[in-house]
C-alpha cells in the first residue's frame, strides 16, 4: 500500500534513523521518503517503487532536504546492520542511483500508478521476486526519454523510452542479397561437421563390411618382387650418368671445344636417352613392379626437365657473354634480385657442386645464384618430417582400406556394362580418391618440398598458390604446381611466343607436352597403352574454354572442383578396368 503524505503527517517520521533520501523527481524535489513496516524499527527507503517483501510496507514523504551522500545509499552507513533492511536496499539502490543520474521515464515516471496485486507475505519469494516484478511492471511504460537505454549486449532495454511503442523497422532478411549480411561462419562450421559425420559413417560402414585391410607388409611387395633385386633403385642410380654427360658437354661448350650445333646435338641425344632408357627397362624387365616403375620414371622425368633448363640457361649465359661481359654481369645481378658480391657468374657455375645442388633443389628451373635462407629452422624441419611420415601412412591406409575394395567391386558392373551401377561406383570412388589426392598434394608440395628446401637453404618456397580459389581451369593449372608451371612458362611457352607462335598455339603446346608426360608416367609402368591420361589432359583445352565462357565467380570455382573430383576417378577406373582385363581375365580365358 503506497501513500504519499505532506504537511503534519510527515512530522512523525522526521526523527526516524532510517530515513533515506528520495531523489528529486518532477514535483517532489528534495523530499525524503521512508518506508514504514509493521514495526517502527522495520523501515527502509523504497523511493516510489513497490517492494514485494514479506511484510506490507507504507510509504511516507517529508519535505526535509536529504543530507545523505548518494554513494552511502545501501551501505552499512546509510542503512545500518538490520538484516531485514539490507536485502531490500540491495534491490532498490541500483534503481535509485540510475534515477539520480537522469534515468527518468517521462515526467510522471515517479508518480505513475502501479497495477496488479502485490504478493502477500506468505506467497512472496524474496528480493529476486521483487526485482522480477519490477521488471515486468516497467515493460510497456511510455515516456519522452531522449534516447533508449541499452544493456551490456547492446540491445535496447525494453520499457525505458520511446522504443517501447515501436519494435519494427525497414529491413531485409539476412539471406536477401540487399541485406549486406555476409557472416556465414556458422554455416561453414555446419558443413564441416556434416562432412565429418558423413565420412565417419562411410568409414564405419567400410570397417563393418570388410574389416581391417591395412597391411604394411603388403606395401613392400608393391616396390619389390624379389628382396634381393632392386631394379627401380638401380635405375635411379644410373641416372647420374646422364647428368654427368650434360655437365661435360657444357664444360666443353664454355671453353669453345665444341660448336653450338654439336653441343645441341649431344644434348638432344642425351635428353632423348633419359626418356627412352628407363621406359625400355620398365617394359622389358620382368622383376620391376608397376609402383617401382612409376617412381623411377618420375625421377627420370624430373631429371629431363632439370637438364633441359640447365642447358637453356647456360646457352643464354654464353650468348650474353658473347655480346659483352660487363652487360652479362649487370643483367645477372638484376635477374637475381641484386645478388651479393659473392654471386657466381658464368662459367664459374660449371662445377659438380653447383650441378648437384640444382639436381636436389626443389625446383625445375636452373639459376646461377639461387636465393638462400640464412639458417635451418629445426622445429620447422621436424614438423615437416613428422607430416611426411604421418601422411604417408595415412595415404597407404586409405588406399588399402577404402579405395581397393571399391575398385574391386567396380569390375563386375564394367564387365556387365551396367551403367547405373558404374555411375554409383564412380561416385563412391570419387570421395576417397579426392581425399587421397588432397593429402598427396599437401604431402608433396608442402611437407616434402619444404623439408628439402630447409635442408638445402633454398629460399624460394612458392611451390603452390591459391588454386582452390580457381574460377577457371586455366588458373588451376597455372597455380597448383608452381615448379612445373615456371618451367613451362620459361622454357616452353615464352620461347614459342618469341618464335612467332600465337598464345593459343603456345597454350595448346603446353597442354600437349603435359598430356605426353602424364601418359608416359601411367602407360609404361602398367605396360598398356590406352591413352586415357593423354585424352584427359587434352580435354582440358575445350573444358577451359567452356568454363571461361559460361561460368563466372563461384559457379566457375564449382565447375573446377567438379572436374577435379569426378575427372580423376574416371581415369582411375578406366586404367584399373583395362589392367584387370589384360592381366587377370585374359590368362584365364587362354587357359
Amino acid at each position: 500500500q503506497v501513500a504519499q503524505t505532506e504537511g503534519p503527517k510527515a512530522q512523525r517520521h522526521q526523527g526516524h534513523p532510517y530515513r533515506i533520501p528520495f531523489l528529486p523527481s518532477p514535483g517532489n524535489e528534495g523530499s525524503v521518503m521512508s518506508v514504514q513496516g509493521s514495526r517502527p524499527e522495520e523501515k527502509v527507503h523504497a523511493g516510489a517503487f513497490d517492494l514485494a517483501s514479506p511484510i506490507p510496507v507504507g510509504l511516507t514523504a517529508t519535505s526535509e532536504p536529504s543530507s545523505m551522500p548518494l554513494e552511502n545509499m545501501g551501505t552499512a552507513e546509510g542503512v545500518g546492520s538490520d538484516p531485514f533492511l539490507q536485502p531490500a536496499v540491495h534491490i532498490l539502490t541500483p534503481r535509485l542511483r540510475g534515477y539520480a543520474m537522469g534515468d527518468r521515464s517521462g515526467a510522471s515516471g515517479s508518480r505513475r500508478r502501479r497495477t496488479g496485486s502485490r504478493p502477500s507475505s506468505q506467497g512472496g519469494s524474496g528480493p529476486a521476486a521483487a526485482a522480477a516484478e519490477e521488471e515486468v511492471r516497467d515493460v510497456g511504460a511510455g515516456g519522452d526519454a531522449p534516447a533508449p537505454e541499452k544493456d551490456k549486449d547492446g540491445d535496447v532495454d525494453v520499457g525505458s523510452g520511446q522504443w517501447d511503442l515501436r519494435c519494427h523497422r525497414l529491413q531485409d532478411s539476412l539471406f536477401s542479397s540487399d541485406s549486406g549480411f555476409n557472416n556465414y561462419r556458422g554455416i561453414l562450421n555446419w558443413c564441416v561437421v556434416m562432412l565429418i559425420l558423413s565420412n565417419a559413417r562411410l568409414f564405419l560402414e567400410n570397417l563393418i563390411k570388410y574389416g581391417i585391410l591395412v597391411d604394411p607388409i603388403q606395401v613392400v611387395s608393391l616396390f619389390l618382387k624379389d628382396p634381393y633385386s632392386w631394379p627401380a633403385l638401380c635405375l635411379v642410380i644410373v641416372a647420374n650418368v646422364f647428368a654427368v654427360a650434360a655437365f661435360q658437354v657444357e664444360k666443353r661448350l664454355a671453353v669453345g671445344a665444341l660448336t653450338e650445333q654439336a653441343g645441341l646435338l649431344l644434348h638432344v641425344v642425351n635428353l632423348a636417352t633419359i626418356l627412352c632408357f628407363p621406359a625400355a627397362v620398365a617394359l622389358l624387365l620382368e622383376s620391376i613392379t608397376p609402383v617401382g616403375s612409376v617412381l623411377a620414371l618420375m625421377a627420370y622425368t624430373i631429371l629431363f626437365l632439370k637438364l633441359f633448363s640447365y642447358r637453356d640457361v647456360n646457352l643464354w649465359c654464353r650468348e650474353r657473354r658473347a655480346r659483352a661481359k660487363a652487360k652479362a654481369a649487370a643483367a645477372g645481378k638484376k635477374a637475381n634480385g641484386g645478388a651479393a658480391q659473392c654471386a657466381v657468374s658464368y662459367p664459374d657455375n660449371l662445377t659438380y657442386r653447383d650441378l648437384y645442388y640444382f639436381l636436389f633443389a626443389p625446383t625445375l628451373c636452373y639459376e646461377l645464384n639461387f636465393p638462400r635462407s640464412a639458417r635451418i629452422r629445426k622445429r620447422f624441419l621436424l614438423r615437416r618430417l613428422l607430416e611426411m611420415l604421418f601422411l604417408t601412412q595415412l595415404m597407404v591406409g586409405l588406399i588399402q582400406q577404402w579405395m581397393v575394395p571399391t575398385i574391386q567391386n567396380s569390375m563386375k558392373p564394367f564387365k556387365d556394362m551396367d551403367h547405373s551401377r558404374i555411375i554409383e561406383r564412380l561416385l563412391k570412388l570419387a570421395v576417397p580418391n579426392h581425399l587421397i589426392w588432397l593429402i598427396f598434394f599437401y604431402w608433396l608440395f608442402h611437407s616434402c618440398l619444404n623439408a628439402v628446401a630447409e635442408l638445402m637453404h633454398f629460399g624460394d618456397r612458392e611451390f603452390y598458390r591459391d588454386w582452390w580459389n580457381s574460377e577457371s581451369v586455366t588458373y588451376f593449372w597455372q597455380n597448383w604446381n608452381i615448379p612445373v608451371h615456371k618451367w613451362c612458362l620459361r622454357h616452353f611457352y615464352k620461347p614459342m611466343l618469341r618464335r612467332g607462335s600465337s598464345k593459343w598455339v603456345a597454350r595448346t603446346g603446353v597442354f600437349l607436352a603435359s598430356a605426353f608426360f602424364h601418359e608416359y608416367l601411367v602407360s609404361i609402368p602398367l605396360r598398356m597403352f590406352r591413352l586415357w591420361a593423354f585424352t584427359g589432359m587434352m580435354a582440358q583445352i575445350p573444358l577451359a574454354w567452356i568454363v571461361g565462357r559460361f561460368f563466372r565467380g563461384n559457379y566457375g570455382n564449382a565447375a573446377v572442383w567438379l572436374t577435379i573430383i569426378i575427372g580423376q576417378p574416371v581415369a582411375v577406373l578406366m586404367y584399373v578396368h583395362d589392367y584387370y582385363v589384360l592381366n587377370y581375365e585374359a590368362p584365364t580365358a587362354g587357359a
